[in-house]
């Protein structure tokens, strides 16, 4: 029987919960996701073994720190990783690596730009499919995003031009949450006023959850914990 709860870490900001009412790939069944502004020191705790790391949101930034930073962190914490451009790959090869693996992780970026690629090869489907049958995901900025309903409501923050062939801003849906990444306003680009449009914007009709870096959604099934 699924219990449905929410429960805040001590360091973390409830009122920041914005909005919120608060055929498996060789898993278990439950689906488990960790969503993160940007890394986080629990995140150790939840990726293990074979990690695969989506990184199409970050084509183009490969040199930027905060790109090396990630894929190092997410590396070390690896006994084998798996660094997967979706843009570069078939579906075949995808399908394969994503049954071999014991993680998933799709890096910060432009989520745009992931979610067109995902969409354009079909692995979007097969990526779906794998975690609502228990393959583990895990997120930080753009890959947190993904998880949601919809790409739509970070357009204040990500560049929609990017990837102007993706009409169908539809996410993976994994949670009814739709993660605003770096909201304490002093993370590049992302200033107060930029995390105050989005929330002015779409604060109404979805259910924004404002993360600051440091701060992740941690969700078994229908168990939501803000750490």
């Amino acid at each position: 029987m699924r219990m449905s709860c929410i429960s805040a870490a001590k360091n973390a900001a409830p009122a920041e919960l914005i909005a919120a009412s608060l055929g498996a790939l060789m898993h278990t069944g439950t689906m488990k996701l960790f969503l993160a502004s940007y890394l986080h020191p629990q995140l150790r705790e939840f990726l293990h073994g074979k990690i695969l790391y989506i990184d199409d949101a970050a084509v183009g930034m490969e040199e930027v720190s905060f790109a090396q930073k990630e894929r190092e962190e997410v590396a070390s914490i690896a006994s084998d990783f798996v660094s997967l451009t979706v843009a570069n790959t078939t579906l075949e090869e995808f399908e394969t690596q994503v049954k071999k693996a014991d993680c998933v992780y799709v890096a910060s970026g432009n989520a745009y730009r992931v979610l067109y690629e995902l969409k354009k090869s079909g692995a979007f489907e097969l990526l779906s499919e794998a975690v609502r049958g228990g393959l583990p995901y895990a997120g930080s900025s753009a890959g947190a995003v993904l998880a949601g309903p919809s790409v739509e409501p970070i357009s204040v923050m990500d560049d929609p031009g990017a990837v102007p062939e993706l009409h169908d801003r539809t996410a993976l849906s994994l949670t009814p949450y739709v993660v605003v990444p770096h909201a304490q306003g002093t993370t590049g680009p992302y200033t107060i006023s930029v995390i105050s449009e989005t929330v002015q914007k779409y604060g109404k009709d979805w259910n924004l959850v404002l993360l600051r870096d440091g701060q992740a959604l941690l969700i078994n099934d229908d168990c939501v914990e803000l750490i």
